[in-house]
């Protein structure tokens, strides 16, 4: 019976892309809509990527809780997804402390369930509508080890800030046992057959110690603050 229903969800979803594209246009400006007057005033917002399976007991898990925790001590609002896995430890982190922890849940087939540290939730029907307000609302890009999801939101942000749509922002990958070898393919395949520079790869810091983490995002609120100067 699962399978059947999830994947009754998953041709819904489909279909909805294909369905007639005047009421989806309403649905994406609504979603944007909503997204901008939720979200207004919102500043120093780091947003956390990872993989929606690991499980609480997972080292990961209980390191994204740290590191959430750890920001919102020091006045950095919390984004994710607002699923399971390394999501849930991101908002269980900041769940408690002054500023807000929240969730742009998307609706999905399989695996997304919003997680309940979420002290401000958004649903979105549209991955690319969620992607604008990661990239609106965030000063600061935490990825924690993950999968596809993953993936997509690490090089869209590389993508982004090489090509000059966005201002640079601090992009971390956590973990340097689990990025390695994808760190690896980029300093030699990709600067072997030139489809990227060296100095793109300044771009990506790589990281184990939660208050390395904090110092960089403290530094580049600073260095914003006085941009505003």
């Amino acid at each position: 019976m699962t399978v059947k229903h999830n994947k009754a969800n998953s041709l819904n979803i489909i279909d909805d892309l294909k369905g007639d594209q005047s009421w989806r246009i309403f649905r994406i400006i609504s979603e944007f809509t909503e997204g901008f007057e939720r979200l207004s005033g919102l500043d120093d917002a780091i947003s956390f990527f990872g993989s929606a399976r690991l499980k609480p007991d997972n080292a990961y898990y209980q390191q994204a809780v740290e590191i959430a925790e750890l920001l919102s001590q020091h006045n950095f609002a919390i984004i994710s997804g607002g699923g399971p896995g390394i999501m849930e430890a991101a908002n269980k982190g900041a769940y408690h402390q002054k500023p807000p922890s929240i969730g742009l849940n998307i609706e999905l087939p399989m695996e997304q369930k919003p997680n309940p540290y979420q002290n401000l939730s958004l649903d979105f029907r549209y991955f690319f509508v969620r992607k604008v307000m990661f990239v609106r609302y965030s000063m600061g890009y935490i990825c924690m080890p993950g999968g596809f999801g993953t993936l997509d939101e690490l090089f869209e942000s590389l993508t982004l800030m090489q090509t000059h749509k966005i201002y640079p922002i601090p992009l971390i990958l956590f973990g340097s046992e689990f990025w390695q070898g994808l760190l690896d393919w980029m300093k030699t395949t990709l600067i072997q057959y030139e489809t990227i520079s060296v100095k793109d790869l300044d771009l990506i810091k790589v990281t184990d110690d939660p208050q390395e983490v904090l110092n960089i995002m403290i530094q580049h609120r600073e260095w914003k603050k006085q941009q505003r100067l």
